[in-house]
């Protein structure tokens, strides 16, 4: 079912107040104009710059004392029955009690009328009392032939300004299309436009620039970051038990795995000491799966509007299932829902954002793979860990000294070392309770003071560094032990 046939729905089952919150506000009119037509109803718009006028129409005038948004609801309510009113960036004028009593005369009205009124905002910041009367209707992001049907569209319309040479394959065209999934329909245009603005050309060698603009768009959404992955498995050392974990799923996101039987695994949790490589490896896993990895951070979900957070949650993830297959990384899960875990000062939000996320983690269909980390354990409410939400439940501990040997190796040979030139044993053995991100510190420690020095990196100098910085294993003893014995019969080893 399109947007048209669920707003028609929308409208059909008596709802007399729907609440659409969107940046796409044409693309919403336009959903809704085709509704009214199939319909048979009348249309009239609102706006504060010019105020009520017919919404058929494409030059229809506005009508005169109209221009507030008292005075425009008040137009409403004499509006024939069976009519759908529809209003632009009301929530921004509700805060005037003025305003807000002739809102609530109209909805009665609408009421004794069987007049439908539609609002349309940008931001989510509509009165509570509103809310309670409205309905919410989430316009869709475009779907692979909506999409197919843009990128032609919009090269045609470009085409008519000044000519464009198309040359692109069809599996480019996929390609293009699938990196174009879980943006608007205007990101997905302006896309388009900016790709072949300069050259004239729409061929595979878009297929990068499409992908890098993607990129750009999702972060200035400051929902979802777009993580580059150039990482993979045997940059990561030890974690046997997770490499082969993963190695054995990495074929089931396809359609041979679920005519199998199989499922798509829902995704994994890391729990472990700090440094110990849990971000690492969500990197690689997304490398080896060849999946978009996309962060999403807890802390920029608070809004302070009330009801914002809890829509830029859902936004999130629903954009993350438009792209799917992909990869969800939750980095340190616990900052983010530590409150939901007691009793909090957030008024419930905490709760509620975390209530969201745990049922769209039990419920949602789409294929995306969830990976959550965190180092605090104690931190967490209980309900993440249920079974049903993650697959399997990974402790990360400390690197033994056979994964350390491998840690200086991979981290000299990142540094254009030979690795047969130092004593790894030796380094090993240093190491004892050392992290991987504290054993790339102290070389990363020892390269600075070799180059001060003007002499080549050795194994004296890596050792000095050791000694120098005590790790974290050290320092905070209790907590890397209250950490392990949590663990102990809870969690599978990685290693």
């Amino acid at each position: 079912m399109d947007d048209t046939e669920r707003i028609k729905q929308y409208i059909e089952s008596d709802n007399r107040c729907i609440s659409i919150v969107t940046y796409e506000e044409q693309y919403a009119l336009d959903t809704i104009r085709q509704a009214t037509m199939d319909l048979k109803k009348g249309l009239w718009i609102w706006s504060v710059a010019g105020g009520v006028r017919e919404g058929l129409l494409a030059d229809s005038l506005y009508i005169s004392d109209t221009e507030t948004p008292a005075q425009g609801l008040l137009h409403f309510s004499n509006a024939q029955e069976n009519s759908i009113c529809v209003t632009l960036d009301l929530a921004d004028h509700l805060n005037k009690g003025i305003t807000m009593r002739a809102l609530r005369n109209l909805i009665d009205t609408c009421e004794r009328k069987k007049n439908t009124l539609v609002m349309i905002d940008s931001e989510d910041v509509l009165p509570g009392v509103v809310k309670s009367y409205s309905r919410k209707f989430e316009i869709s992001y475009p779907d692979v032939n909506e999409l197919k049907n843009i990128v032609r569209q919009t090269l045609q319309r470009c085409h008519r300004k000044k000519p464009i040479e198309v040359g692109i394959t069809q599996k480019g065209m996929e390609t293009i299309i699938r990196n174009l999934r879980g943006l608007s329909r205007r990101q997905a245009e302006r896309i388009i436009i900016e790709t072949v603005i300069d050259d004239r050309r729409f061929d595979d060698d878009d297929i990068h620039t499409v992908i890098a603009s993607k990129r750009r768009m999702i972060q200035q959404g400051g929902l979802l970051e777009f993580i580059e992955t150039p990482l993979n498995m045997s940059q990561i050392g030890g974690m046997k038990n997770l490499k082969q974990w993963l190695n054995q799923r990495k074929e089931t996101f396809n359609t041979t795995a679920i005519e199998f039987g199989l499922e798509a695994p829902k995704g994994i949790f890391m729990l472990g000491v700090q440094g110990a490589g849990k971000s690492l490896c969500a990197k690689a896993i997304a490398t080896a799966w060849h999946q978009p990895l996309l962060k999403l951070d807890p802390g920029i979900l608070y809004n302070s509007f009330i009801g914002q957070s809890e829509h830029n949650l859902r936004r999130a993830l629903k954009q993350i299932e438009m792209m799917a297959p992909a990869i969800l990384w939750i980095d340190e899960i616990e900052k983010g829902f530590a409150s939901a875990a007691s009793q909090s000062s957030d008024g419930g939000l905490s709760k509620r954002l975390f209530g969201t996320l745990l049922t769209w983690m039990q419920e949602r269909k789409a294929p995306v793979f969830v990976v959550a980390t965190a180092n605090d354990i104690a931190a967490l409410p209980p309900e993440l860990l249920r079974k049903g939400r993650f697959d399997e439940i990974f402790f990360i501990d400390l690197p033994k000294a056979a994964v350390r040997k491998d840690i200086f190796r991979i981290h000299l040979e990142k540094r254009k070392r030979d690795p047969k030139k130092f004593d790894l044993d030796k380094l090993a053995e240093a190491s004892e309770g050392f992290s991987g991100a504290e054993i790339e510190q102290a070389i990363l420690s020892a390269l600075h003071n070799a180059y001060a020095d003007k002499k080549e990196l050795t194994t004296e100098n890596i050792l000095d560094a050791l000694k120098v910085s005590p790790p974290l294993s050290v320092t905070l003893a209790e907590q890397v032990q209250f950490l392990r014995q949590w663990a102990q019969g809870r969690c599978v080893p990685a290693d």
